[in-house]
Order: structure tokens, then C-alpha cells, then sequence
């Protein structure tokens, strides 16, 4: 999950600084340095200052950085992360940064960002045209047992064999927009349940999000309800010994009728016998077995993975005409869930620790297993967060440049030097700062597990 990681911000990092690198060029501005990660913790000290690899064409130098927590363009005339501020006090000159309009300056620290955007809505119209969508019918759902409520539903209020037939007071055909992140991040959400003939509201609280900052957390919450379908054997178990098949059906357990899989987890861990009878559907015929139990938890076989048959889902392709037109909206959501989550942490709704993650949180994410398409899923999503984020208004970032510019170009005047490199180092002090907390943030979630 490291390499995974790795390799999509070494994409993402590459892409943003040939925004910047493009559009710096562009305009004839000399752009000295090109690096991925960088080759500086400190600069003002000059302490631990060394590249991996460098070589030098035309007038840039090229390289990787020891410290893979970002990148850089090193752009002439410019006050930067590597605070080389002996260039600035030379009289400028036309190629470089300070000696351009402001216009062209800010294009040029839009670059990252606007390729960032780009790329980002590049990779979702790809995996729409080439993976499409696949979807659980809510309906085939509701017609089959309704949810089985794991731990945290059962906090939030919700049974087994509910059926959940509206979110937010709207009707809605997929069963997947049950967890969706846009639904647990709106203001007063709630789910409309159907138990048995009556309708149930249950409000989703606020910070209920926050249960789910572990990958693990999302299949604690809601599954459609599973038939007993058996799929393997283990041939050492109850279920080897007495000869259950593949597609076989356990429909009784000590005289109890089962249909869901939740029903029989449920009867075995309440079993006391010896013995344990049951009955199985093969085909048209009803087998029954009596077997010795004492010591087992399971009768021993393995159901199918997917969550529900053929006839449950929904697969759509879409042509590349309707690719390029659903991306772009997929994309931007990224950005629409960014910033209620923001809201969330503002209104003190949803904390500051839970809802910041580090390197280690984000390898979590990408799984334990190469995925190709949840590789390049995460990599778009992460393209449009790293847009967003960088579009924040703190000195070092290239939101910070971005509001420095719009004050030049709305007053007519520039910043002064000297308060300039303050931002800068107090920008650069915010970012450290926060590094340290996500870094602390993930580590706690390790040891802890909170």
C-alpha cells in the first residue's frame, strides 16, 4: 500500500510542477530547478539540503529529493520554499518571475493547480468509460430481507430487516448511496426506515462520520441482507463430513426456519447441544443432517463474496461521449464533499483529529493488495484534494501567492519584501506544524486505534 502511495503523489507531484514549470516557461520566465520531493527539510540553515539524483538540461536542473512529502520548481526571481533570498537582492531581470506583469505571474501559480484539475477529471472519465458503474438495486434489497445492521448501525438505531426506503426525505434507487460520504457530511441528514408497517426517521448525528476514519469501519455499518448459499467446503468441518455441495442451501437449524445468513451466524452462537440438526435444500430436494457440534462455532463453508446475485445489481457502460460528460461532475464532487467537510470542522460538528489524515491513513486507503482501479480511483480523487488544498489562502501554498497577486492587482501595489518572506516563513511554519500533527494524528491511530 506504500508503493501505491507512493507512485500516485509522485504522479500527482510530477503533473503539478509541469503546471507550474509550462506556464513559467510560457512567458519566458527561467525555471532553475525541477524536483521531485525535495532535496531541503531546512533551508534558512542550510541543514540536511541533498538531492537522490539530479542532472541538468538547458537552463534547469532536474532531480529527486531525499524528503518525499512534495516537490518544487525553483523559478527565477521568485521567493520560495528554498527562501534563496541572494537572487532577490540583484536588480531583476526580464526573465525572471518578479519582472513579469501580474497576470502572467498568476497564471503561472494557478498552473499547478488548473493541471491538477485536469488530470484529476482526465482519470474519472476514464474510469467511467472503461469501468463504468455497478450499483446494488435498493429495491432488490427491500424485497430480500432488507439490511443486516452491523455494530455501528445498530448505534445509530437501525435493525436487522429494516428497509431503508428513503435518505434525507428523498427517494433513491441505489442501495450504495446509503454510506455515501455527500450523505454523511449534509446538515440534519436522516435515513427514512420501513420496519415491518411502520416508518421510522433515524437521524444521522453529526459527527457520525468520524466512525468511519478506518477502512475497516465502512463493513461494520449496513450490508444487504445474504441468503445461505454455500459456496466453499472446508472439508475438515461439519459441512466436509457430512457432504454439503457448492449452491446448496441451509433452510432449517434445530427446527428453526433460516433464510439469511445473519439467521443462522445468530442460531449457531446461541447453540448449547452436542449435536446439531439441520436441513438443506439441494435443487428440488430437502436433505437432513444430525451431526456432532460440540466445539464448533460453524458448520464450516464459505459463502460468495459478492453481496447480492446478478439479479440485484446494476452494470452501466457508458460511451466515451457520456464518459466526458459524467467526469467532470464526478470530479468536482470531490471538491463539494471537501468543503462540507471543512464546514463540518469549523462548526466544531466533526474534529480536527479525526478528520485529518497523514501519509500513513491515506497508504491505508489504497489497500493492502495492488488495485488497479482503486489506484487510479484514489489518484483522482487525490489530484482534486490536492487542487483544493493547495488553493488555500497560506503563505507557501499556492493559494497563499494567489491572495498576495489578487491584492497587487485589486490595489495596484505590491506586498513589501520584507513582510512578503514573513508570510512565507510563517506559512512554512503552519505546514511543518501540521505535518508533525497528521504524522502524530496517524501514529495515534496506530497504537491506539482510535
Amino acid at each position: 500500500m506504500t508503493a501505491q502511495l507512493l507512485l500516485s503523489l509522485s504522479i500527482l507531484i510530477v503533473v503539478h510542477e509541469w503546471g507550474h514549470f509550462f506556464t513559467a516557461r510560457m512567458f519566458n520566465i527561467k525555471v532553475e530547478k525541477f524536483y521531485l520531493f525535495f532535496d531541503f527539510l531546512f533551508p534558512m540553515a542550510n541543514v540536511l539540503n541533498f538531492s537522490l539524483f539530479k542532472f541538468k538540461k538547458g537552463d534547469t536542473e532536474y532531480g529527486i529529493g531525499w524528503f518525499p512529502l512534495g516537490g518544487y520548481v525553483k523559478i527565477a526571481g521568485m521567493v520560495d520554499e528554498s527562501m534563496d533570498k541572494e537572487q532577490m537582492k540583484l536588480p531583476p531581470q526580464p526573465w525572471e518571475f518578479r519582472s513579469k506583469p501580474a497576470w502572467q505571474r498568476l497564471i503561472v501559480m494557478l498552473g499547478g493547480i488548473i493541471v491538477n484539475v485536469i488530470v484529476g477529471i482526465l482519470i474519472f472519465i476514464g474510469m467511467v468509460y472503461f469501468i463504468g458503474d455497478r450499483y446494488i438495486l435498493n429495491d432488490y434489497v427491500n424485497k430480500h430481507g432488507g439490511v443486516q445492521a452491523l455494530e455501528l448501525a445498530q448505534k445509530l438505531g437501525i435493525q436487522t430487516g429494516d428497509k431503508i426506503i428513503k435518505i434525507n426525505g428523498k427517494d433513491f434507487e441505489y442501495f450504495d448511496d446509503v454510506t455515501k460520504t455527500d450523505v454523511m457530511l449534509s446538515q440534519n441528514s436522516s435515513y427514512t426506515i420501513l420496519r415491518g408497517d411502520q416508518e421510522v426517521q433515524i437521524p444521522i448525528p453529526a459527527n457520525f462520520i468520524e466512525n468511519f476514519d478506518k477502512k475497516e469501519a465502512m463493513a461494520n455499518f449496513l450490508l444487504p441482507r445474504r441468503l445461505v448459499i454455500i459456496d466453499e467446503v472446508n472439508k475438515d468441518s461439519v459441512a466436509g463430513k457430512v457432504g454439503l455441495k457448492t449452491n446448496d442451501r441451509i433452510v432449517e437449524v434445530e427446527g428453526a426456519p433460516i433464510v439469511y445468513y445473519d439467521e443462522l451466524r445468530d442460531k449457531l452462537k446461541n447453540h448449547k447441544g452436542d449435536s446439531l440438526s439441520f436441513k438443506v435444500k439441494r435443487g428440488e430436494e430437502i436433505l437432513s443432517f444430525k451431526e456432532y457440534f460440540k466445539g464448533h462455532t460453524n458448520i464450516g463453508f464459505g459463502i460468495p463474496r459478492y453481496l447480492v446475485p446478478a439479479e440485484g445489481e446494476k452494470n452501466i457502460a457508458y460511451s466515451l461521449g457520456q464518459a466526458i460528460l459524467l467526469g467532470p461532475g464526478r470530479a468536482f464532487d470531490v471538491i463539494g464533499v471537501q468543503l462540507k467537510a471543512f464546514g463540518k470542522i469549523f462548526r466544531r460538528e466533526i474534529s480536527v483529529k479525526n478528520s485529518l489524515s497523514g501519509p500513513i491513513g491515506m497508504a491505508k486507503a489504497y489497500g493492502g493488495t495492488w488495485d488497479w482501479e482503486r489506484f487510479w480511483r484514489m489518484t483522482g480523487l487525490l489530484s482534486m484534494v490536492l487542487a483544493f488544498m493547495n488553493l488555500l489562502p497560506i503563505p507557501a501554498l499556492d493559494g497563499g501567492y494567489v491572495m498576495f497577486l489578487l491584492y497587487e492587482m485589486i490595489t495596484g501595489r505590491e506586498a513589501s519584501e520584507k513582510f512578503f518572506e514573513n508570510a512565507i516563513k510563517v506559512g512554512m511554519a503552519i505546514l511543518l506544524a501540521l505535518m508533525v500533527f497528521v504524522f502524530y494524528n496517524d501514529i495515534a491511530k496506530l497504537i491506539i486505534g482510535s
